[in-house]
């Protein structure tokens, strides 16, 4: 396999793998601390140096399932690169403690997430969503706040429009705060226009780095959703409709089965190409892969192979599938 590529966070001076691993899904809810342990050291082995959670992943079961699997391989700190998300609150109905980005929240949410992680600071720490009911120069400071705390390092977004980012960096360069440096918008091949149109200005204006979730659509584009939900998959788990809906839709199965026939010509996985595809955008810093097995997570790994192979006439060919 090949060594892996790290690149720079947006403008930022942090060098993020090329490949990432993140809880979502399936931590506390398929893996447990043992499977957790043996996923990251194989993550960390393929050259994996940027690990991705949020405080909401089950409930919070996920940050501390990572942070005891960190904590017993005996990671060193300076290894690795962590992150926390921050918005929907883990504390019922509780007011300003959920579906919010206020001061309040903010500051214990922060609190809560090293408490499971077992961490003094994270590397990187997102607003998971926008607040349009909390100014944004409220949430700006609070973040810069964190920063200067030294509870994170640097602060982002996550499924922000342009325009949110753009005037909460305004905010922070007005004010000579910590600015967002990082978005992370869900990009693959059925999800594009945030990324290619969207944020199109903001990678030269603002310097914004990306950290992409769900390349493979949550397993659509692996394929293996073509004949149906296969048992112990992401499809078969309740609340997951919407990976239900899409293998429904014959219109994405079509384009998915014309990816399975590429990947065949080019002897490679229909996941490797998706997820080599996604990677070779150079706006992405890095890409945020998700696995409910060690085997998983090295299969997909292998996508830093296949990168070369995503030519200008392969481009072409899923461009024309999925255009």
């Amino acid at each position: 396999m090949s060594d892996m590529i790290y690149n720079r966070l947006g403008s930022s001076g942090l060098q993020v793998s090329q490949f990432s691993f993140g809880s979502w899904v399936t931590f506390g809810n398929q893996v447990d601390v043992g499977l957790a342990k043996d996923q990251l050291a194989a993550a960390k082995e393929g050259g994996v140096n940027f690990f991705d959670n949020a405080e909401v992943y089950a409930g919070g079961e996920s940050e501390s399932i990572m942070g005891r699997a960190i904590s017993e391989l005996g990671w060193k700190r300076h290894e690795y690169v962590v992150s926390t998300k921050l918005f929907w609150g883990i504390n019922g109905d509780m007011v300003n403690m959920k579906n919010t980005l206020n001061r309040k929240y903010l500051m214990q949410g922060i609190d809560g997430s090293l408490e499971r992680l077992g961490l003094d600071f994270v590397d990187l720490v997102f607003c998971h969503r926008p607040d349009p009911h909390t100014p944004i120069e409220e949430t700006v400071w609070a973040m810069s706040d964190m920063i200067s705390q030294g509870k994170a390092l640097y602060w982002g977004t996550s499924e922000w429009s342009a325009d949110e980012i753009r005037a909460a960096w305004n905010i922070a360069e007005r004010h000579h705060l910590h600015k967002p440096v990082m978005e992370q918008p869900q990009y693959n091949l059925l999800h594009r226009t945030k990324v290619e149109k969207e944020f199109a200005r903001l990678y030269e204006d603002i310097g914004l780095g990306l950290t992409t979730w769900s390349p493979l659509a949550s397993g659509i584009l692996s394929g293996k959703y073509v004949d149906g939900i296969p048992e112990g998959s992401r499809g078969a788990l309740e609340g997951y409709d919407f990976v239900k809906d899409s293998i429904a839709d014959q219109e994405i199965t079509a384009k998915v089965r014309q990816l399975v026939d590429l990947a065949a010509e080019l002897d490679v996985t229909p996941a490797q190409l998706a997820l080599a595809w996604t990677a070779s955008n150079p706006h992405v810093s890095t890409v945020i892969l998700g696995a409910s097995s060690v085997d998983q997570v090295q299969e997909n790994l292998k996508a830093l192979d296949v990168i070369e192979l995503v030519t200008t006439q392969v481009r072409e060919r899923l461009e024309a599938i999925f255009a």
